[in-house]
């Protein structure tokens, strides 16, 4: 019972527990390495600097875990960017009505994928992929230069501060950190506490077990991916309010970023294995190696992506190592 207690373990929690483990030993690291590192504000600079990374994080949480894969995160993000900046200094649009315009929009663009995922067959791949294209390509439809964002609601919302205490240098977060905070808490209890988190965890285990099982497998795919597209979309919100810009070369490469912080974090590229609050880890970690890289300030900036793949590759091997611990088990 001991041994069998202990490969459960392994299996469910072992990346998680790495994930975790290493981002505190990287802060630890930092903390004695390079003077201010041990600070409240540095470690909140963390989650100021990555939300919109954690959002989008998030959502592929969800779809690595159902066994799919999506490439139109960053695209997506660009696409809200330019709907919002677009929205709000050419047409004059209330803020917050683009802001849901852009929501929409990357909803429905995850809508549509899922769709030609579930009921065409087509390769989740192949058809985000297809989605990539077509929202970096709307991008330049509404301009191919670079949308400055002027509008006061907008501003004065990048520059709000929750500050914890009275007087200068007390430590604060943005508004990007509570819009995080709440995707997080929303996120981790559809996943955990719900029929469709169930679902997702099933049909990335076995889809044709979930078939014989009777979990309407085609509309949890087309949920998923309409969720992460809103993931996508309320992460591009989150970058807007960040570089108070549009821009169709905005998020380039971050559904990669995304992927690896969701490895990172844990989750099994086969599916049906991880857990959310592990990307956030996941992504974190990933931050936590630029401040690291910056802190240091005699290190080639591009060090954090070479990182961030020799971590990928060492999270792949604990990863088939614990498939490979599953399959001994049966």
């Amino acid at each position: 019972m001991k041994k069998l207690n202990i490969e459960v373990f392994a299996t469910k929690y072992l990346s998680v527990a790495a994930a975790t483990l290493l981002f505190f030993i990287a802060f630890i690291f930092g903390s004695v390495s390079y003077r201010g590192f041990f600070d409240i504000q540095t470690f909140l600079n963390l989650f100021i600097d990555k939300s919109y990374l954690i959002i989008s994080a998030l959502g592929m949480t969800l779809v690595i875990l159902s066994g799919g894969i999506d490439l139109s995160v960053g695209s997506v993000v660009a696409l809200s960017t330019m709907l919002i900046s677009s929205l709000t200094e050419f047409a004059h649009i209330d803020p917050f009505a683009a802001v849901c315009i852009a929501i929409i929009t990357g909803g429905a663009i995850g809508f549509l994928m899922g769709c030609i995922i579930a009921y065409w067959d087509v390769p989740p791949f192949i058809a985000t992929l297809a989605g990539m294209f077509f929202a970096r390509g709307a991008c330049y439809l509404i301009s191919i230069q670079s949308i400055s964002i002027s509008n006061q609601t907008l501003s004065s919302l990048a520059i709000w501060k929750l500050r914890f205490g009275a007087g200068p240098g007390v430590p604060f977060i943005s508004m990007n950190v509570i819009i995080a905070v709440i995707m997080i808490i929303a996120v981790i209890y559809i996943s955990l506490h719900t029929k469709f988190g169930r679902n997702i965890y099933a049909i990335g285990g076995n889809e044709q077990s979930a078939v014989l099982l009777g979990i309407p497998v085609r509309k949890t795919k087309i949920a998923i991916y309409t969720v992460n597209g809103l993931c996508s979309a309320v992460s591009g919100v989150v970058f807007s309010l960040y570089m108070l810009s549009g821009y169709g070369l905005h998020g380039q490469g971050m559904e990669m970023d995304a992927i690896a912080a969701v490895v990172i974090g844990g989750t099994l590229l086969s599916g049906g294995v991880g857990y959310v609050y592990g990307s956030v880890f996941g992504s974190l970690t990933i931050a936590i190696i630029q401040s690291l890289i910056m802190f240091n300030g005699r290190i080639n900036s591009w060090w954090t992506k070479i990182t961030v793949g020799i971590l990928l590759l060492l999270f792949i091997a604990l990863q088939r190592f614990i498939v490979i611990l599953g399959n001994k088990k049966e």
